[in-house]
């Protein structure tokens, strides 16, 4: 096994496989480890979001986890004898800029094992049993010590580590980075995957009690129901299918309801964190190793893929020979949209305490696709942006397009890969000037010209005359020129790509 690798990924959730999926893909030499002895099994995290269905598309995920994915059916709201249907999670029809419009319902281990197979379709594996014990941060790279089954321990000399290893990450707390929040310990649910008998699997079954008490049971996608049942201050969280089913029944009354197996079952607490640094030095922090939220809205999973994906070119580019500096756009880009999601899954979860029901609400903020990287630092807005048009650090959205070789095709088609993508509309002559500028050592560049771009394409990208467009391989927009020129192009490469001295 190769002991000095340029990244070592400590976590195989699906931060971590996500990390693990684009550098292998990028050619980046990177080892994953992981301290269990094998995949995740329990559904814990169900809901996947629009914006992370394209992020998988992109990766090659999408079409097998969709075999096990079904959107989310209606609420059935148990109210004494009566069974209300509510919606909760609204259906969108496709549209030409959003192609992936709904949350899908799938189980945590199947997100985890779809990950797994396309990271061993690339040529990639996770190394099971293998627990990070040690490390030390110096200005040459990181050692780290990583303990195998059967007590073999080696070191692993490491430019960058990554903690993608949960909320009590070895990472980030052999770090010594903060991570402020807070843990209501008072404040208990029982989340297991269950084989029951009794109940239509055509509705999230929720029994809403009084001073937030609740139970749910939501059928997943492969039989079993996810029960959620949060316990009094001073009941015991009795993990025993005996205890379990007690207290389920105590929720459903007369129901005749058999719980016949617990798969899988944990205790869990509200813990509210955000990390104080997603990075120092040569450390970075991905998923829960850099935030926790609260299970309402269905967004900590999501955001931490999303982690994974905004660092993996970034950490590919800097390897390259591009400024160090652009690591540092990984925290600016990514903490803010952190902290907005543990505040609104918090929201809902602290509505709950009183009324159960307000838990039940979703908008178009839990879908992530207005998220948006504009202003930061790799973002600059022009002062003459229109206001309807795209800006630099927004999402890259789909729409139609005719090539210049007449063929029809659709922008996420384009996207798809680990490259840049130039897009010259209506007459713009810098895409060759672009290219032939492009750095040595940067992820590759697509080129693609739209001649005459119908309605729907000038609507949705704002287009209005000749313009350039240059996204970034995570699927969000780099730099745009409308002026004729390349100088905002040029000015986003100065700060993230490989200089030729350095490649």
């Amino acid at each position: 096994m190769n002991t000095n690798v340029d990244v070592l990924v400590v976590g195989a959730g699906p931060a971590g496989l996500t990390l693990a999926c684009d550098l292998q893909r990028r050619g980046v030499n990177y080892r994953v480890i992981s301290a269990a002895a094998g995949g995740f099994e329990g559904s814990r995290a169900k809901a996947v979001q629009p914006r992370t269905l394209e992020v998988l598309d992109d990766l090659g995920v999408l079409a097998d986890l969709e075999r096990h994915a079904t959107l989310y059916p209606k609420l059935g709201l148990h109210v004494g004898p009566l069974t209300v249907p509510k919606t909760m999670i609204k259906t969108h029809e496709v549209s030409e800029d959003v192609p992936h419009p709904n949350t899908l319902l799938v189980a945590q281990y199947d997100t985890d094992a779809a990950l797994r197979r396309r990271l061993a379709e690339l040529g990639g594996a996770v190394e099971f049993d293998a627990r990070l014990t040690a490390f030390t941060d110096g200005p040459d790279g990181v050692v780290a010590t990583v303990e195998h089954a059967g007590g073999r321990v080696e070191e692993v000399r490491a430019r960058y580590l990554v903690g993608a290893d949960g909320g009590a990450s070895t990472v980030r707390t052999g770090s010594g980075i903060d991570f402020p929040g807070t843990t209501d310990e008072n404040d208990r649910m029982i989340v297991a995957d269950v084989t029951l008998d009794g109940l239509r699997r055509d509705r999230w079954h929720i029994w809403p009690r009084h001073a937030g008490r609740f139970m749910a049971l939501c059928p997943l996608p492969g039989g079993e129901f996810q029960l959620m049942l949060k316990l009094r201050p001073e009941e015991k969280a009795d993990l025993d299918q005996d205890a379990v089913e007690k207290l389920a029944k105590d929720f459903i009354g007369r129901a005749k309801v058999k719980i016949h197996q617990i798969h899988w079952s944990s205790v869990w607490r509200p813990n509210i964190r955000l990390a104080e640094k997603y990075r120092l030095g040569r450390i970075l922090l991905i998923g829960d190793a850099a935030h926790v939220h609260p299970p309402t809205g269905g967004q900590g999973m999501n955001t931490g893929i999303q982690d994974a994906y905004n660092l993996g070119w970034k950490l590919a580019h800097v390897l390259a020979g591009a400024p160090d500096s652009l690591l540092d756009t990984y925290q600016d880009e990514r903490q803010p949209v952190a902290a907005r999601v543990l505040g609104l899954s918090s929201e809902i979860y602290a509505a709950m305490s009183n009324r159960p029901l307000a838990g039940t609400k979703r908008g178009d903020e839990e879908r992530q696709l207005t998220l948006s990287y504009a202003g930061g630092p790799l973002a600059a807005e022009a002062a003459d942006e229109p206001e309807t048009a795209l800006r630099a650090g927004d999402r890259a959205p789909d729409a139609r397009y005719v090539g210049t070789d007449g063929r029809p095709g659709r922008l996420h088609e384009v996207f798809r890969g680990s490259h840049f993508t130039l897009i010259a509309v209506a007459g713009s002559d810098g895409a060759a000037e672009a290219a032939a500028q492009w750095p040595y050592g940067a992820a590759s560049l697509e080129t693609l010209v739209v001649p005459d771009p119908a309605p729907g394409f000038r609507k949705i990208c704002g287009i209005t005359g000749p313009t350039l467009i240059l996204v970034r391989p995570d699927g969000y927009i780099a730099a745009i020129d409308r002026d004729g020129t390349t100088t905002a192009i040029k000015q986003f490469l100065t700060l993230a790509a490989p200089t030729s001295a350095a490649a």
